[in-house]
């Protein structure tokens, strides 16, 4: 699962070809997510799949609980990490229901669409400023998910709103924790999302739980370590380079989910997939170069 991911600040580097690198193996990575739930979760109510791929988590979190114990949050910053767990949590569930119902190339394609979201939260409750370049670059965005919808060409299931459900929500959670990074650790930020997430999903699943047979625990378990994996190595790719760089290489994934999809779960492939989904990241690549070449103007020293 492309899951979502708090947004790191990137130290600049001249490594960027190690940086590619690392994306190439994230993008397999999260592949390797979606494929895993696809196969693993498919007879497990949505909540109780997401419910047991952070319970089994948690694992990953013990050498981040000292950082966690010196952080001595304010209640505000508590209050804040509590409302993107909740937000997250939705965004999980949803991302889980729709892994089960639509083909993992669409899943894949359409969660590209969270930057877009993001840039538009940010103007909105951000107070970001919206280039027209910038507009632009959201309106080929919102094209391209169209491609992949095709709303009246055929039929579109619950997966399909599902995964549009997701991808919004999972943008309130990424749009506080840009903000919390600003306060905190970005340890401390990864920590908090596993504690609340686990522990607001855990009713939903309880309203629902069927018990996992140990097979499903295990696949469950595959889940959790993949994802983990997949976010360590995506820190070491923005460590490396800026997003500006890595962005590109996040097409490689839908090649992949496509490959996946076809080889293991005789999902067709579909070029309308792949063709809006390759116009969703040259949108969301746009944005990436354009915020980084504001960033760059604004640290020049003024003759």
């Amino acid at each position: 699962m492309a899951e979502p991911h708090p947004p790191l600040k990137p130290v600049r580097s001249q490594r960027p070809l190690r940086a590619v690198l690392w994306m190439v193996l994230t993008g397999l990575l999260f592949v390797g997510v979606t494929a895993a739930v696809k196969h693993g979760g498919q007879n497990l109510p949505a909540p109780e799949s997401a419910f047991l791929r952070y319970l089994l988590g948690i694992i990953f979190l013990l050498p981040m609980l000292k950082a966690l114990r010196r952080a001595q949050l304010t209640g505000r910053q508590k209050k804040l990490f509590w409302i993107r767990g909740f937000a997250h949590s939705l965004g999980v569930m949803l991302w889980f229901h729709a892994m089960t119902r639509i083909t993992i190339a669409e899943v894949t394609a359409m969660n590209y669409m969270a930057p877009i979201y993001i840039t538009i939260g940010a103007a909105l409750f951000l107070g970001e400023r919206l280039a027209s370049r910038r507009l632009l670059a959201i309106a080929a965005g919102f094209v391209g998910a169209l491609i992949i919808l095709r709303p009246g060409f055929r039929e579109l299931s619950d997966g399909h709103f599902a995964m549009i459900g997701a991808a919004i929500v999972f943008s309130v959670s990424y749009l506080t924790a840009k903000h919390m990074t600003d306060e905190v650790s970005p340890t401390v930020v990864v920590a908090m999302l596993s504690i609340t997430v686990t522990i607001c999903l855990f009713p939903f699943a309880a309203a629902v739980w069927q018990t996992p047979t140990p097979i499903q625990i295990f696949w469950m378990f595959v889940v959790a370590s993949l994802a983990t994996a997949g976010h360590f190595t995506m820190t070491l790719a923005f460590a490396d380079a800026p997003v500006s760089v890595t962005q590109p290489v996040v097409f490689l994934q839908l090649v992949w989910s496509v490959a996946t999809g076809a080889i293991f779960f005789s999902e067709p492939a579909d070029g309308w997939v792949i063709l809006g989904g390759a116009v969703i990241v040259g949108a969301t690549t746009f944005i990436a170069i354009r915020e980084a070449m504001l960033r760059h103007s604004q640290k020049e020293p003024v003759a």
